[in-house]
């Protein structure tokens, strides 16, 4: 149980998020500087939302449910009712007198968070390295029910921001891979299996939220400023964006951070130019929590839903929209127009997921396991009722839970061929990771520990453990004998092993939200770096000092220097089972006893050393008095990018895993769609709703009679005073607001960029086919194989490009030995374009018969075939160009 003191200061360590450095500091002013070239530039006004034909209906439901509202009404559902003052993480206000509910806004990524009877499915990471559509698709299906089952509107998921430039950042675990494409598939077919239940999906952050610490704005300081350049926002951060967007997403989550020194959360370059207008948004967007920092400015950039309606300090129920939202549309400070917007995309999501038809309201709560308790648990005095009814929406997701952590598992080394085990040889296992936490699955709150079995990171991205079917239990049932030390130290008398005992290890590494502070980590890995928690780096040493055979098995967010052990010649076989949810134990074993083959592949790519990256990348930004400056100096190039451009060789590449078997692929390419330079003209925008612009009456706004009053709970309405003289000034023009510079009030035609949801709709054109025949050439084992396409721009181009980089990928079925599967594989138009930003437009340069190389294979340095656009043909043994 969560009691609301607890609660309470947990969310000022969440608005404040404190370093020790930065509670030694000062208040300060003015901030560093962004520097130059790196811009956000104003735009306005906030594009209307409804002028496309796939949210027509939606729309035209939402203008018949607005028209009837009141101005307090309206300006209710735009906010929240206060943290930690309803069942779930975010409850919006309603409008029950016309039929709008109050909305249920509950984390996490990985399954429904703070609820029993649920499943903790495996994280994000662990869904990227399957590299398989129909898994992936699987896993949000299951989610999807549950959500529903538990009577959420929506699900705070998926996340693709942060992307995973920083591989010391402490949220990455949470998105699919340090890669856009890996991102976007992955979040799309998430927000596909979601949304087909009836939930919302959200896709988060937006945007550069690739570090932890310093993240949110507080009393003393700003959040920082991750400052990207227009190309590099375009084809690497927002392309995941993009691609949810194209899927028709309904909500949109701000970041914390700044980008190019604007806040997300009032961005309107980003919100309203990029999101709602050059990605034609749809839905509505909201502040992260305790995030949103301007009342008038975030709602003239296009903020719809401010979460969970506090202010920075959410002590005393204080807001900057609500009442105060109420008060600046009366004096004329918020044009009406926005906020008729703001309430329509809300209920237009609303309305397009269904949600109108016998949706379920919250059976939980988020606050407490106990039957009853407070209704309002962060007021000081709140009436009590029944809170939980105990809805267990489990059905059988455990499979799907236990197939995606199965199917994740990579394995990175098998000298010998020492894996797969059998069940009679003589097992010794190492290491803490090996069982679940002493104290219970779920002793530490929100998962902020690294003790025992590892399943997720920290924070606000994960859910309750049901049960942790641990690894040494697993094991235990295949072979009862097998020894285990429960430390992270070797054992100071140890017996000496026979040369044919096998020694398993377990070595961790964790990260999380900023929000809490394990072993030193301020939610990035600041303090343990890459290298494994709790001396397990020294454990492997110490146990393959005296063991010949030896399997590490790491549970981890993200990647490790594996440096001081990798190539002892007793450590045969690692396994990275990355973050397996509740179902870590079965899922290893039928790896490690061969019941089926690894089939998983790196998200990302396992570097010799740190500073084998760029510092901008390698590095975690420090304390500066004012704004730290997060500068994405490597531009393009991230990840493998960065290596390949720089010719270093990676101790395991992106996309590397091996199998107990092998596979060959052969391939063809056809030509599907033609090119032109630039995408063919946008349609112009549709209607959309149509509303009074003049400013309502006081009498709107004012309290009802005799309306009993709840401390903290965030309202709407204003005394009479207040509202008849909000409305005075607003009636009479007799005071202005000084609206940011740039403003305007005349609704833009929309840039070329853009005309359907995602951008021009001729973006997601197939422009090739290839087809690729995966035949198993092994003789023992059936296997799963992974078929990535990667594409090199043509030669002379005058735009740089990565020299490879991955387009698209499916999985085959398990295949027998001999058997074979065709898998196909398809690159748009997008794939095949850079960002102008002269042009502000997409380009494809290949279009006079240059040639592009499709690049088929396993891994980005594990590539078989080159397929030609010029020719048509595909050839194997060539040399791949990484």
């Amino acid at each position: 149980m969560v009691c609301s003191a607890t609660a309470l200061w947990r969310a000022l360590a969440l608005s404040a998020a404190f370093t020790p450095t930065s509670l030694a500091s000062v208040v300060v002013s003015p901030r560093d500087s962004v520097p130059p070239g790196f811009v956000a530039a104003p735009y306005y006004p906030a594009p209307h939302g409804g002028w496309l034909d796939s949210w027509k209906d939606a729309y035209s439901k939402a203008e018949a449910l607005v028209s009837q509202m009141t101005l307090a009404e309206k300006t209710n559902v735009t906010s929240g009712i206060g943290i930690y003052m309803g069942p779930c993480v975010g409850n919006t206000g309603s409008a029950e007198r016309v039929g709008f509910p109050r909305l249920c806004l509950q984390d996490s990524a990985l399954g429904v968070a703070s609820a029993d009877n649920v499943t903790a499915f495996p994280a994000g990471i662990t869904t990227g390295a399957t590299f398989d559509k129909a898994l992936i698709y699987a896993r949000a299906v299951a989610i999807g029910k549950e959500f529903r089952g538990k009577g959420t509107n929506v699900y705070l998921g998926p996340t693709v921001g942060p992307l995973g430039r920083k591989p010391l950042g402490g949220r990455n675990w949470e998105g699919f891979g340090s890669d856009p494409v890996l991102q976007a598939k992955a979040g799309a077919l998430t927000i596909k299996g979601v949304q087909e239940q009836g939930i919302i999906a959200t896709i988060k952050h937006l945007i550069g939220n690739e570090q932890e610490m310093y993240r949110m704005y507080n009393p003393i300081m700003p959040g920082y400023s991750s400052n990207i350049d227009d190309r590099t926002l375009h084809e690497i951060y927002l392309w995941p964006f993009a691609e949810a967007v194209h899927q028709g997403v309904g909500a949109v989550m701000t970041a914390y951070n700044a980008v190019n020194g604007s806040a997300c959360s009032q961005h309107s370059s980003l919100i309203n130019g990029i999101l709602k207008d050059e990605l034609g948004f749809q839905g509505f967007v909201m502040s992260d929590w305790l995030s949103h920092i301007g009342g008038v400015d975030s709602a003239l950039a296009g903020l719809d839903m401010n979460m969970p309606g506090d202010t920075n300090i959410p002590l005393f129920g204080f807001s900057l929209w609500q009442y105060e939202l109420t008060r600046s549309v009366l004096n004329g400070s918020v044009p009406v127009d926005r906020l008729n917007d703001m309430v329509t995309r809300i209920a237009a999501a609303w309305y397009k997921l269904g949600q109108d038809k016998d949706h379920p309201r919250p059976n939980f709560s988020s606050n407490t396991r106990d039957k009853n308790g407070p209704l309002y648990p962060a007021a000081l005095l709140s009436p009590s009722g029944q809170v939980n009814w105990f809805v267990n929406v489990q059905a059988d997701h455990y499979l799907v839970a236990r197939q995606v952590a199965q199917d994740a598992i990579t394995l990175l080394k098998n000298n010998g061929s020492l894996l797969p085990l059998s069940s009679t040889q003589k097992l010794k296992v190492f290491g803490t990771g090996a069982q679940v936490n002493s104290d219970g699955p779920n002793a530490c709150m929100n998962r902020a520990c690294n003790k025992g079995t590892l399943g997720m990171g920290w924070g606000s991205g994960v859910a309750d453990y049901p049960y942790l079917d641990d690894p040494i239990s697993a094991i235990r049932k295949r072979v009862p004998s097998v020894e285990f030390s429960n430390s992270d130290s070797f054992p100071l008398f140890h017996p000496t092993p026979s040369p044919d005992d096998v020694a398993i290890v377990f070595i961790t590494s964790d990260a999380g939200e900023n929000s809490f502070t394990v072993e030193g980590n301020h939610g990035d890995r600041d303090s343990a770096k890459l290298a494994a928690w709790h001396n397990g780096d020294e454990l492997v040493k110490k146990v393959a000092e005296k063991y010949s055979n030896v399997v590490v098995v790491v549970h981890t967010v993200g990647p490790l220097i594996l440096e001081p052990w990798i190539d002892l010649p007793s450590v045969k076989a690692v396994l990275f089972a990355h973050l397996p949810g509740q179902e870590a134990g079965e899922s290893l074993t039928n790896v490690l006893f061969g019941d089926v083959s690894p089939s998983g592949h790196l998200p990302y790519s396992i570097t010799r050393k740190a500073d084998d990256y760029p510092d901008s990348i390698a590095n975690l930004r420090g304390f500066a008095f004012g704004q730290v400056q997060d500068t994405y100096s490597e531009g393009l190039y991230i990840d493998y990018r960065w290596l390949n451009k720089n010719k270093i060789k990676p101790r395991f590449a992106f996309g590397h895993g091996l199998s107990y078997t092998t596979f060959n692929f052969s391939s063809t390419i056809k030509s599907v769609t033609q090119l032109s330079l630039v995408p063919p003209a946008r349609p112009p925008k549709g209607s959309t709703p149509a509303y009074s612009t003049a400013i309502p009456p006081a009498s709107e706004a004012i309290w009802p009679a005799g309306f009993n009053r709840i401390w903290r709970y965030l309202y709407s309405w204003l005394s009479e005073k207040e509202a008849n003289e909000a409305y005075e000034i607003g009636s009479t023009g007799s005071k202005k607001y000084a609206y940011p510079a740039g403003y305007a009030n005349v609704q833009k035609p929309g840039p070329a960029s853009g005309g359907g949801e995602g951008g021009n709709a001729a973006l997601w054109d197939v422009a090739y086919e290839l087809s690729v025949k995966v035949r198993n050439t092994g003789t023992r084992h059936a296997g799963k194989a992974s078929v990535q396409a990667y594409v090199q721009f043509p030669e002379g181009i005058s735009y740089d490009t990565p020299i490879v980089q991955l387009r698209d990928f499916e999985k085959t079925s398990e295949l027998a030995p001999g058997a074979e599967e065709n898998v196909t594989l398809k690159l748009t138009r997008k794939d095949l374009s850079v960002w102008d930003a002269n042009l502000q437009n997409w380009v494809a340069p290949g279009v006079d018969g240059k040639r592009y190389t499709i690049w088929i294979g396993e891994a980005v340095d594990k590539l078989f075939t080159a397929c030609y656009t010029d020719t048509g043909v595909c050839e194997s043994g060539k040399t791949p160009p990484v």
